[in-house]
């Protein structure tokens, strides 16, 4: 495969622990690259937010194509990039995503979803590995009304919704739900294997998960058609 001369990738993080950013930095150096695109890869300290990072993050890349990727996610699949511009031939793709919901249920929380699918390794404490293994798609990729943030890369520059999103959640589903108001759908890949490995600490969920949640249904609710 090659693209034209000039194109960039850029991968973007949010950054608060640096040495998790470093392995996982070693591992997005580590993938393979079609001849004439370069990489680029901006780590972004101190956000107030996941989307005003990223927010900031777009503004200072020009690249085609950007990676909004977790601090603690690996990116194991060493073919990632070349099997993220096949997907993005299909010019009607805004966004790919490793694993989500095909209808987001009323509570907006994508995991609630009668569908989902999908697949990611989840290593969330030392010798205590998780596969997590949704329905399996009969195609190369499926249309999600929600895909999750550990990883979602984009074809196009969409704002991410700051003014409503201030904190750590629904950032990723509200930007699903914005592409699809601008007639662009969110995929997620057949893998055969796990293209991620997610390293997150078990922890209780943040209070302010509810307060996100509300806001995210006052916005986006009206437009939802949960599976019954």
């Amino acid at each position: 495969m090659e693209v034209p001369p000039g194109t960039r990738i850029a991968f973007i993080t949010c950054v608060n622990r640096p040495e998790l950013y470093g392995e996982a930095l070693l591992y997005m150096k580590q993938l393979r690259l079609p001849r004439g695109m370069s990489a680029e890869f901006v780590p972004v300290e101190g956000a107030a937010s996941m989307c005003s990072g990223y927010n900031q993050a777009m503004k200072e890349t020009s690249a085609a194509y950007k990676v909004y990727v977790h601090q603690d996610t690996l990116i194991v699949n060493k073919n990632f990039v070349f099997d993220l511009l096949a997907l993005f031939s299909d010019k009607s793709i805004g966004a790919v995503g490793m694993i989500g919901a095909r209808k987001l249920p009323a509570s907006g929380v994508w995991w609630d979803a009668m569908r989902t699918c999908g697949r990611v390794l989840h290593a969330c404490e030392p010798e205590c590995v998780v596969e997590t293994t949704c329905m399996e798609l009969e195609g190369t990729w499926t249309d999600v009304e929600a895909a999750d943030g550990l990883l979602l890369a984009t074809a196009v520059d969409v704002p991410w919704r700051e003014d409503l999103f201030d904190g750590w959640h629904f950032y990723d589903i509200s930007m699903c739900k914005e592409l699809q108001r601008r007639g662009r759908k969110v995929a997620v890949p057949r893998q055969e294997s796990f293209w991620c490995i997610h390293c997150p600490k078990e922890k209780p969920l943040d209070v302010s998960y509810k307060l996100y949640q509300r806001r995210f249904l006052r916005e986006y609710g009206s437009e939802l058609a949960p599976e019954i």
